[in-house]
């Protein structure tokens, strides 16, 4: 295990360019997985906000990849040995569309890698830069915060209780993360992380209580949701992962109307709120 003095400097700074050309199967198969039978998708439309997680896949050799099923680190991102990895947050800014089946390029930065304690034990944050381009025309901004920490005590399963009542002139939805869904949300971002498939190794391994719903696949059904309530291009989102959620029973999403934009939310089976987001749209 690194300690809390192991100098990661060296990677701040890094880059990394992937093309791609935005193919409309993928966009299809998107719309499928997520029940989206509105949007039209064809060459030369817009893409759906968040929708680009599901291109510049890593294509990393089989022979590459971790027991967890991660690409082993140390090449583009550090190698930081924490073995539970989380994708914790990000803040989008979407200044153009990107076109389905129109020449892409991602280019990734890392800002900065810090170490720290916690009441759980050691933890690692990478900060990474996103930046999607049409051209040299940036279309999407992104800043994206991912955590390692250390093993930590087996988590609890949690229990089932009423959700608490809607805000006023709040909308909700609420999902069954069953394990077809997290297998073909898994295959879309082209993800061989085990804790989302493998449920003997997400419990004996790596100390969840079920499968693991994908923090990428709560924050994009949150978009899901808004997208339902307005048709106006969203300018602005960010989310935060608060807790995890796991496929033993459903989840329930909110969003709710605020003063400049909307206010979104996760609540897990017991009312605790598992992912926090905001969302701002074009006036």
């Amino acid at each position: 295990m690194a300690d809390l003095g192991t100098d990661f400097s060296a990677w701040v700074g890094r880059q990394e360019s992937t093309d791609d050309d935005l193919a409309l199967a993928a966009a299809l198969t998107a719309a499928a997985t997520l029940d989206d039978s509105s949007t039209s998708i064809a060459c030369g439309r817009a893409l759906p906000p968040l929708w680009h997680w599901f291109y510049f896949l890593p294509r990393v050799p089989q022979a590459s990849l971790g027991v967890d099923g991660h690409p082993q680190r140390g090449g583009f991102m550090p190698p930081i040995p924490f073995p539970r990895r989380m994708f914790a947050g990000a803040r989008l800014r979407f200044h153009a569309p990107l076109l389905i089946g129109q020449p892409a390029r991602r280019v990734a930065t890392i800002r900065d890698v810090r170490l720290k304690s916690g009441r759980s034990g050691s933890l690692a944050f990478v900060s990474l830069h996103h930046g999607y381009y049409h051209d040299d025309r940036l279309c999407i901004d992104e800043e994206q915060d991912i955590v390692y920490r250390e093993p930590g005590p087996a988590l609890p399963a949690p229990p089932v209780l009423d959700w608490p009542p809607l805000p006023a002139a709040a909308s909700a939805r609420v999902v069954t993360p069953d394990p077809r869904l997290l297998f073909r949300f898994s295959a879309l971002t082209f993800n061989a992380h085990r804790i989302h498939y493998d449920r003997p190794y997400a419990i004996d391994e790596e100390g969840y209580p079920g499968l693991v719903v994908h923090g990428p696949l709560t924050a994009v059904l949150l978009m899901e949701l808004l997208r339902r309530q307005v048709t106006r291009p969203v300018k602005e989102y960010s989310f935060r992962g608060l807790a995890p959620l796991f496929d033993l029973a459903p989840f329930r999403l909110v969003c709710t109307p605020e003063e400049g934009g909307y206010a979104l939310a996760a609540q897990g089976p017991d009312g605790t709120l598992a992912m926090s987001a905001r969302a701002e749209v074009a006036g």
